[in-house]
């Protein structure tokens, strides 16, 4: 039996929780945790009992990012065409069919969000944060830019210039003055206040929130950030060929130590 990486329990009626569940690994995402929490929330789709999903972290953050120490192209849950930039096509792909589902999905981030995790969070329709989160893509400072590059059309070209430029990490209120999230609580409050929102979503009526969505993200497409979303996968894969994220390659350690000292 697969181990079960990512729960899901009621919070209140029409509301789940969707909780990442690898706590001793900072819930790093793996393929397999992408490949079940896809499915759950697909599944959510077509339950009539679930109008809202929450994502949230075990432990003691929201997610460390990607599972670098895992094979994250090995059996993933749905095919992307080979080639260079091939898994930056997987995660775009991946983090576009959160973001596609016809029901709400909330994050509900609080601990620290990186990296990959970030983009999870972005995938969903509404972000809420604790304000002592820590947010950050801290990778942009030595291999590559995003894999799914929501910065620019989610917080404008200046915050994003600056946040993939420095790569410096923000804490739950400035991501909120970013546009990055919506709303910011003390810790000790987000859960109920995110709790509090989804119960007001979950009390329209499904056919009428997905219409709301999908209109939503359609004036979104329009404005085309979908497409520049999409631009980026080129430049992540482009990034590989560089000398200096080849240097980080080949000493992955020291690279890091030297962004951690500066």
């Amino acid at each position: 039996m697969a181990e079960q990486l990512v729960t899901v329990e009621e919070a209140a009626p029409f509301v789940r929780y969707v909780t990442l569940n690898r706590p001793e690994k900072r819930n790093a995402i793996s393929t397999p945790l992408r490949a079940q929490l896809l499915d759950i929330l697909h599944a959510h789709d077509h339950d009539d009992d679930v109008r809202v999903s929450i994502i949230r972290g075990a432990g003691v953050c929201f997610s460390s990012g990607y599972d670098l120490r895992s094979p994250l192209m090995e059996d993933p849950p749905y095919p992307s065409a080979p080639g260079d930039g091939q898994w930056a096509r997987q995660a775009t792909d991946g983090w576009f069919q959160i973001w596609d589902l016809a029901k709400p999905v909330l994050a509900q981030v609080h601990g620290y969000a990186m990296a990959g995790a970030t983009e999870l969070a972005s995938a969903c329709d509404l972000v809420y944060v604790a304000d002592d989160a820590q947010i950050s893509y801290p990778v942009v400072r030595v291999a590559s830019p995003p894999d799914w590059q929501y910065h620019e059309p989610l917080m404008g070209m200046r915050h994003a210039m600056e946040t993939m430029l420095t790569g410096d990490g923000m804490d739950g209120i400035e991501a909120m003055r970013r546009g990055w999230a919506n709303r910011s609580y003390p810790a000790d409050q987000l859960e109920a206040e995110v709790l509090a929102v989804a119960e007001r979503i979950a009390g329209v009526a499904p056919d009428l929130s997905q219409i709301v969505k999908r209109m939503v993200h359609r004036q979104f497409d329009v404005e085309g950030g979908r497409a520049a979303m999409r631009a980026g996968q080129e430049f992540q894969a482009l990034a590989g060929h560089q000398a200096s994220v080849q240097s980080f390659k080949a000493d992955p350690l020291a690279a890091m130590k030297k962004t951690v000292q500066e």
